[in-house]
Order: C-alpha cells, then sequence, then structure tokens
C-alpha cells in the first residue's frame, strides 16, 4: 500500500505522510461489534499513573476482534476491510453462513468475497486459521496462540509475519520477527498469511498535534527534570547526569536484559532475540 504526501503548504504538511486507505471499504463499524471505551489516561484502578506521558486524545469505539477463531467449519465471506483506531493493522468483517458476523484481523492479500475459515482441513490462503500440526511447514503465519483456545498473541501488529520452522513432538518452532524462535504447543491456532496495512512505520505524523491526537502526552526527558523526579535531573546548568542512563526507577535504560532469568516461559524459547 502506497504512502500518500501532501503540498508543503503549512511547515506541518512537508513533513506529514499517511497510509493510502485506498484498501479500505468502509468508514463505519459495525455497531453490533463495538462497545465503549474509556480513556485511563494512563491510571490504573487505584487512580495511580502506571504509564506515563498518556492522556487526551479523540474519542474511540472498541472493535471486538476475534483473537480466538474458535468458529470451526463454518465458511464466512469477507464484506468489508476497516480501520481500527484501536490497533495498526486493518479488520475485515466477515459473515458467517450462519448469519454470524465477526471482525478478524485483514491480512496482506485478503479481499471482499473472499471466503475464509477456521478447520482442520483446507485451503492454505490468507485468513483461513488452523493448529499448527495442519499447517505445513515454511508457511508464514499470523495471530498465533501461547495456549490453545486463549486466542492468539504474537503477530497481531501491523506487518508482523511469523513463520513455522519445523515440528518436534508436541511442539512446533516458530520464528518471530524479532529473530527470536519459540516452541509452542501443536493444539495452538494460527492464521495464515502476513497482518496487513505494510507502510503503517513508513508513515509521518508531521506535528507534535497528530501524536496528541492518538492520546501520547509529550514526553519529558530525565537529565531536564528535577532531582526529586528523576535520578538523572538536576545539576547546574545543562548535564548529562555523569553516570549510565537509567529509568525513574533506577533501572539500566541501555542494554541491560529485563527479563527475569526464572521466567517460566523461558523454557520455550529455543534461540534469543539477541544472540
Amino acid at each position: 500500500m502506497p504512502i500518500k504526501t501532501y503540498r508543503p503548504t503549512t511547515k506541518s504538511m512537508r513533513g506529514r505522510s499517511v497510509v493510502d486507505y485506498s484498501e479500505l471499504t468502509r468508514s463505519t463499524p459495525e455497531k453490533s461489534l463495538c462497545k465503549g471505551k474509556r480513556s485511563t489516561g494512563g491510571r490504573n484502578n487505584m487512580g495511580r499513573i502506571t504509564t506515563r506521558f498518556r492522556g487526551s486524545g479523540n474519542k474511540r469505539l472498541y472493535r471486538m476482534v476475534d483473537f480466538r477463531r474458535n468458529k470451526d467449519n463454518i465458511a464466512a465471506t469477507v464484506q468489508q476491510i476497516e480501520y481500527d483506531p484501536n490497533r495498526s493493522a486493518f479488520i475485515a468483517l466477515i459473515a458467517y453462513d450462519d448469519g454470524e458476523k465477526s471482525y478478524i484481523l485483514a491480512p496482506l492479500g485478503l479481499k471482499v468475497g473472499q471466503k475464509v475459515i477456521s478447520s482442520d482441513k483446507g485451503e492454505i490462503q490468507p485468513g483461513n486459521a488452523f493448529k499448527l500440526r495442519n499447517i505445513p511447514l515454511g508457511v508464514q503465519i499470523h495471530n498465533i496462540e501461547l495456549v490453545p483456545g486463549k486466542g492468539g498473541r504474537m503477530a497481531r501488529a501491523a506487518g508482523q509475519v511469523a513463520t513455522l520452522r519445523a515440528k518436534d513432538g508436541d511442539y512446533a518452532q516458530i520464528k518471530l520477527a524479532s529473530g527470536e524462535v519459540r516452541m509452542v504447543n501443536l493444539d495452538c491456532k494460527a492464521t495464515i498469511g502476513q497482518v496487513g496495512n505494510l507502510d503503517y512505520m513508513n508513515a509521518s505524523m508531521g506535528k507534535a498535534g497528530k501524536k496528541r491526537h492518538l492520546g501520547f502526552r509529550p514526553h519529558v526527558r530525565g537529565v531536564v527534570q528535577n532531582p526529586i523526579d528523576h535520578p538523572m535531573g538536576g545539576g547546574e546548568g545543562r548535564s548529562s547526569g555523569g553516570g549510565h542512563p537509567v529509568s525513574p526507577w533506577g533501572q539500566l535504560a541501555k542494554g541491560k536484559r529485563t527479563r527475569h532469568p526464572k521466567k517460566p516461559s523461558t523454557k520455550f524459547i529455543v534461540e534469543r532475540r539477541k544472540k
């Protein structure tokens, strides 16, 4: 999908580029598959800020995307390709043969009118969902479950794709986009193809206001804060902090591995992202 640029009529337009939404076929969502979404402002249920620099932004409805794909052996027809403000990927509205409608992630190459299915047997084409034991080796997949029946967890963002590399016993080896190779149970489901909207990362917002519309507030560097607010703050004049870059809570910010060494899922990682 190409990137759309603008004439430099203003300073912000000079550097702005957006994804060409010509692939989308509908501008309004399916109301029966939407629900309200409250803005948290980065706060948890106690009212404390757990994620900094969040707030404001445009209102949005949450589209209930089906990550489980557990409606087996019933074919569905793609009716629309839609924009979703809650994720970088596009979504597809599908209608099953029994009349039920659902949203799924729109893989690359999915077209209106195409048939998709979740089954044990079927054609290996984008949008179809199978258990890993029924997918041939070397096939590109996305929306991969980690626990059977819990719904897809990996490779869900725009342009993401993983490759089924091997099968051994009850587990499959999947190579993720990061380079990590991970073992996943063969009874877990995955969807064929690569997530669409590949040019999402190539678009440029062009102005700070666009970032505010998405719900992000300005990010303040630690070295310009006060000593009470950040370990790298304070000092007479401009100061780089004098030590290794750290987070507001003293965690090393560059190079230190933060994964817990005794995390139970470590045994399923065959190759780490960082060699």
